[in-house]
């Protein structure tokens, strides 16, 4: 066993991090978490730290019930990962253009596509369901559908905050592609709008931390919640795909005479809610920063844009909910890592990565997160290491 227990309110706290290591505000919210009535299981993963209402890297099992807060604003937020038929020789020495036309291809930032990318275009994108995708749309809350034209431009864009794509490089010398990003402004406003519902309910009045509101089952709040919630994952999950296919196309022209091929994609959320079973109770799993690592699951688990990242297969661990950590995790706020480091402490940090070096990316430096190898090795008993990816091209928005 390479969790420690800590007591909590209804349930243990089963904690893959060192609880003396973990920030009192984190751990505040850990019991807070642990006093809600619907709660079956609390784990907590390695890259833990303060989130909004709900802890980053918690896995909250519920039973009849769901949080919209530990699931967190970008619904569906998540990680794709390809590999491809290139190697490390076939890279050139300067990949500031390769950077450019990655840049160019998926819109960064508060970018979107100024007409919505048609996905019968794309090289290996697949359409199966795409038309009733957004014919479902249609049913989500009235406050946030009218969104239905921005939520169409900004399918296939990347965002901001920790959000990248990179090119990879693996020991072997196989370069990946890979990205992270989640379900945009949509479900932003999808969670905030259910969020404020669920504080008006009347059960969820005498909460510790209003917050901590959840739906509970079988009331038209749930429904509606899961309606929403459900899209904005699915839309998380395309939106991936079609920045996947989007770069692929770039590194295609980039490299022509290398008829370059790509190996199956690995996709994972991790903030998101899945229907699970364990010990024959059917429970709401929520991960709030976790991914699924299920028995033979695989999954992304990045590092900064300095340090790399890793592509591992879950053990099937029960006692965390078959979950993982989604990332390194930050170790401090992103206020106090632009007061502390500079940009030449980026540019160090950052060497031999072709990406952005400038202060609006100072917040991101490796230097404001936990060491991705710490992490990994504290979960052990949740995944196993199938290879060790380094950056060598990162867009940032």
């Amino acid at each position: 066993m390479s969790y420690t227990e800590v007591p909590g309110v209804r349930v243990p706290i089963r904690m893959w991090a060192d609880p003396a290591t973990v920030e009192s505000q984190a751990m505040d919210q850990l019991r807070n978490i642990s006093t809600l009535p619907w709660l079956h299981g609390l784990a907590v993963m390695p890259d833990v730290h303060l989130g909004k209402g709900a802890t980053v890297g918690s896995v909250i099992a519920m039973k009849g019930a769901v949080c919209p807060a530990a699931v967190g604003v970008d619904i569906g937020c998540g990680m794709t990962a390809v590999k491809t038929s290139l190697t490390a020789k076939d890279l050139p020495d300067d990949l500031s253009r390769l950077r450019s036309k990655i840049e160019q291809a998926i819109p960064v930032g508060r970018g979107l596509h100024s007409d919505p990318v048609d996905p019968g275009k794309l090289h290996g994108f697949a359409t199966a369901g795409w038309d009733d995708f957004w014919t479902r749309f249609d049913g989500v809350a009235s406050e946030v559908k009218w969104r239905r034209e921005r939520a169409m431009q900004q399918m296939g864009t990347l965002g901001s905050g920790n959000h990248f794509v990179e090119v990879c490089v693996d020991t072997t010398g196989a370069v990946w592609l890979m990205l992270h990003s989640g379900s945009r402004n949509i479900g932003k406003e999808l969670a905030e709008y259910h969020m404020g519902v669920a504080r008006s309910l009347p059960h969820n009045q005498g909460l510790v931390d209003r917050d901590l509101a959840v739906f509970i089952a079988d009331t038209p709040q749930m429904g509606a919640y899961r309606q929403d919630l459900f899209w904005a994952q699915e839309y998380a999950k395309h939106n991936r795909a079609m920045m996947m296919a989007l770069f692929q196309d770039v590194v295609r022209r980039e490299f022509p005479k290398a008829k370059v091929a790509f190996d199956e994609m690995i996709s994972c959320h991790h903030n998101y809610v899945a229907e699970e079973q364990y010990d024959g109770v059917d429970l709401l799993v929520t991960r709030k920063g976790a991914i699924r690592a299920g028995s033979g699951d695989y999954g992304i688990i990045p590092g900064s844009m300095g340090t790399g990242s890793y592509i591992v297969r879950g053990l099937g661990n029960p006692a965390s909910f078959n979950s993982a950590s989604h990332g390194a995790g930050r170790k401090m706020s992103r206020t106090a890592a632009k007061k502390r480091f500079t940009q030449q402490d980026l540019a160090e940090q950052t060497k031999g990565v072709e990406c952005r070096k400038d202060s609006g990316v100072v917040d991101e430096i490796p230097g404001a997160y936990k060491p991705i190898e710490k992490v990994i090795a504290q979960q052990k008993d949740l995944v196993e290491v199938v290879a060790q990816l380094k950056q060598v091209v990162c867009v940032k928005g």
